[in-house]
């Protein structure tokens, strides 16, 4: 079930943008906790007091690996620390060989880091193809298609960024193996908003970073590698953390880390781990099922009110979650007009895309349909 409305107000007075904005944008980047603050200046006086404490700081890395591990399903040695899901991206791709298996099956739902990084294999041996979308959404069948022993690995978002979309992962999932190849998740639209366990899922790879609903700072982002596949993996986008001793500090010795830690590269982001730990914890604190809970409420309201106004919704609403997206006609005269009256969203193409978490209450999304009523003539409109 959702929260109370006085649990609710609880976590809102975490967030200060909220007493003067209504914060709808957590797909583009979380909303800034004083928990979160606080654990950033954590570090900034652990480095004035101690200058260097690199030994506090590696805790506090092990730290973010196992609060991030516990949050998917995984154990610690099956995430690696990345500056970004692209870099984890890249050093999965940097691993693969694609002489037997050439195919790369993607949806075009994907975010575009998905689409440059494995483009930038062709000159391995990728051959890409991306899955059409069939009326704003990718069901199986459309993977089902083009999947088959050729195909090496199938790269897939658990919720698109441009409309909200929820991918069916299982099925895909099942689909890829059945067919002999891996399948990499992009969770980072979905991560924090429901429970998670990567088993379950059985996926090969995960990844997702910490700035958007884990509510963390940007320059953190996390890669599972499934156990059982690690071994078999030599990334070539590497660095000195990712070595099995980092500290032996040795120029002429390549051996790569244990499990995932071998998609590790260069040093540490320790001042953003700092900040990403609290959110994570805050979010498992309340209970995923809770927060869950919350943005279903949140997000029917929404979709309720959009057909009342008769509103096309670019998100299938079988499928909706956390992104709920709009058509838009002029969509930056819509930002600019939801700007004007302390909204803040963002938009991608024609679709306004309206975001909600946990600390997003119904007066919010009724604030948010008042405006969108006074600037019908912005949107596109069904019949």
């Amino acid at each position: 079930m959702a929260l109370t409305a006085e649990a609710v107000g609880n976590i809102r007075a975490r967030f200060p943008i909220f007493e003067r904005k209504i914060y709808l944008n957590s797909c583009s980047q979380g909303a800034l906790s004083t928990t979160v603050e606080a654990g950033l200046l954590d570090f900034v006086v652990s480095w004035h007091q101690s200058g260097s404490p690199w030994d506090v700081w590696m805790q506090k890395y092990e730290q973010a690996r196992a609060v991030f591990a516990r949050l998917i399903g995984a154990e610690p040695d099956e995430v690696a620390i990345v500056p970004s899901a692209s870099a984890g991206i890249a050093g999965v791709a940097s691993a693969l060989g694609f002489d037997r298996r050439p195919k790369v099956v993607l949806g075009e739902f994907e975010f575009p880091t998905m689409g440059h990084v494995w483009l930038a294999q062709r000159p391995r041996g990728a051959q890409v193809q991306f899955v059409p979308a069939e009326n704003n959404a990718l069901p199986p069948a459309a993977y089902d298609r083009l999947i088959d022993d050729r195909t090496l690995i199938v790269p897939l978002t658990h919720v698109s960024f441009l409309n909200g979309f929820r991918s069916d992962v299982a099925a895909i999932t099942r689909l890829a193996h059945e067919r002999g190849a891996l399948l990499l998740l992009d969770g980072y639209q979905d991560c924090g908003t429901r429970p998670l366990d990567v088993k379950e899922l059985g996926v090969d790879f995960y990844v997702s970073g910490t700035l958007k609903y884990l509510l963390g700072p940007p320059g953190v982002a996390f890669l599972y590698v499934r156990r059982e596949l690690a071994p078999s993996l030599a990334p070539a986008v590497t660095g000195w953390i990712g070595q099995a001793n980092p500290f032996a500090f040795d120029l002429k010795r390549f051996d790569l880390g244990p499990g995932a830690r071998r998609f590790e590269t260069g040093t540490p982001p320790i001042i953003n781990l700092y900040g990403s730990i609290p959110g994570i914890e805050l979010l498992t604190g309340l209970g995923l099922d809770q927060v869950s809970a919350q943005i279903a409420m949140l997000a029917h309201a929404l979709v309720e009110g959009t057909r009342r106004l008769c509103i096309r919704l670019k998100t299938p609403e079988a499928t909706v979650g956390p992104l709920v997206v709009l058509q838009a006609q002029n969509l930056q005269a819509l930002l600019a007009r939801l700007d004007a009256r302390g909204i803040v969203a963002s938009g991608r193409h024609d679709g306004l895309r309206i975001s909600f978490h946990v600390y997003n209450t119904l007066g919010d999304v009724e604030q948010l349909l008042r405006v969108l009523q006074d600037n019908l003539d912005l949107l596109v409109r069904e019949g």
